[in-house]
């Protein structure tokens, strides 16, 4: 519009300028001319104002709402009581600690990470926008647990660039643990907009504001098991294929690590992606097949155990949190600095790739077993075939990498790790105080 008032303030309001016939028929036809250009001037000028009005109105042209953004708004944050708060929290109380950003903070292996980053003296902020893929209660309990650890989470978005530059501003993160995401296989049915919003632009945003910090953090990060899709070699192994995605969960994973690897290229960032392998413990997400089996083993409800084709069996490598987050505290400890600064690529950096599994594939059915003695209760066994929603039919890890050069050695089986979960269970849901779902 500026171009188009610039080219009507160059024509003339008078033709006084110019030479003229006295012809009455031109006279009139140069008054015509100038009061068409008059009226265009000030239709435009009104039309300017109107615009103008139109878009710094606070109320007008409300942005859709978009489902795959899910819990995307601005919170309140900003301020000296704080930025208080974000220092506190983040304040290094060890001889050689680290100052760690952990995204995702309020979920199952975020808090649990926290908590123990916290407890050996590291500074620690969390970072959470407390979506509803679950239920949003759950996470506000973790939430209420790092409290008092001295754990401060700040309400936000990773896709939320100015948060994120400002957080960066007031506590020079060393590290940074990446756990934010949208989790979940089937989900990606439903809404996929959300597993691309979080997984791949989420990521594509911290990295932006990693990669300008100075000095630059080191990045762990959590890839997934799912990215070994199809493959039929077992123990799955880092230098396997990872090109056969079974689902899009599965696939945005593997396109972080991509994203990882253009990063590290370009800018210089230490990248270290974790792929970790059914993660359960106390706290853990109730979409997990062994949190609901339990809640529907209480209730009384059938539940559905799949099988793979020919009757074959589905198996998983559970591996308990507290060895996942052993195995994330050893990927931190060993990570080299970034070799970047104010954006720019001062020489090679690290990047690596690491399994986290127990190493010892468990069938789901013998899962519902454990979880019948646990309960002494029965559980009415539906059994059904896999369907095709990007459920594979086994998971086993080959963590002998991660033994190597993370010190990495899973000590808790199943039968240990579900006792302790369902101690857990059981206290949380007592007396009728939470529903279950």
């Amino acid at each position: 519009m500026s171009k188009q008032m610039s080219h009507l303030d160059n024509i003339p309001s008078t033709p006084g300028k110019f030479k003229m016939e006295k012809s009455p028929y031109v006279h009139n036809r140069l008054r015509w001319h100038s009061s068409l250009a008059k009226l265009t001037f000030w239709s435009f000028m009104f039309m300017g104002v109107i615009l103008i009005f139109f878009f710094r109105s606070p109320s007008s042209n409300p942005l859709p709402q978009d489902p795959s953004r899910r819990s995307l708004r601005t919170f309140n944050w900003g301020g000296p009581a704080w930025e208080k708060r974000v220092r506190s929290s983040a304040r290094i109380r060890s001889h050689n600690g680290i100052c760690v950003l952990v995204t995702g903070a309020a979920g199952f292996v975020g808090t649990h990470v926290s908590a123990a980053l916290k407890t050996r003296g590291d500074g620690v902020l969390g970072l959470d926008n407390f979506n509803d893929y679950y239920d949003p209660s759950l996470k506000r309990a973790r939430q209420a647990l790092l409290e008092q650890t001295g754990v401060y989470i700040v309400e936000g978005d990773i896709n939320d660039s100015s948060l994120l530059r400002k957080l960066f501003e007031v506590v020079a993160f060393t590290h940074v643990m990446h756990l934010a995401a949208q989790a979940g296989v089937r989900y990606a049915m439903e809404n996929p907009g959300s597993y691309v919003h979080s997984n791949i632009a989420g990521f594509v945003s911290l990295l932006e504001i990693c990669k300008s910090a100075n000095p630059q953090p080191v990045i762990v990060w959590a890839s997934s098991s799912s990215v070994y899709g199809l493959n039929t070699k077992v123990p799955f192994s880092e230098r396997d294929r990872t090109d056969q995605p079974a689902s899009l969960y599965a696939a945005t994973k593997k396109a972080g690590e991509e994203i990882a690897h253009t990063y590290n290229h370009i800018y210089g960032l230490s990248l270290t992606g974790l792929r970790f392998f059914t993660v359960y413990g106390p706290w853990g997400r109730p979409d997990m097949a062994y949190f609901f089996f339990t809640r529907d083993i209480l209730k009384g409800k059938s539940i559905s155990i799949f099988e793979a084709a020919n009757h074959g069996t589905v198996a998983r490598d559970f591996t308990y949190i507290d060895d996942i987050v052993k195995g994330c505290l050893g990927a931190l400890d060993t990570a080299e600095k970034s070799t970047g600064s104010g954006g720019k690529k001062k020489g090679p950096a690290q990047l690596r790739v690491y399994n986290l599994g127990n190493t010892w594939p468990v069938p789901v059915s013998d899962l519902v077993s454990i979880l019948e003695r646990l309960l002494n209760v029965n559980a009415k066994r539906k059994i059904m075939k896999l369907p095709r929603n990007g459920d594979v039919e086994f998971t086993h890890a080959n963590i002998s990498l991660a033994q190597r050069e993370l010190g990495y050695k899973p000590s808790t089986n199943l039968q240990s790790g579900l006792k302790k979960f369902v101690r857990w269970y059981l206290s949380y849901y007592s007396g009728g105080k939470k529903a279950a779902g």
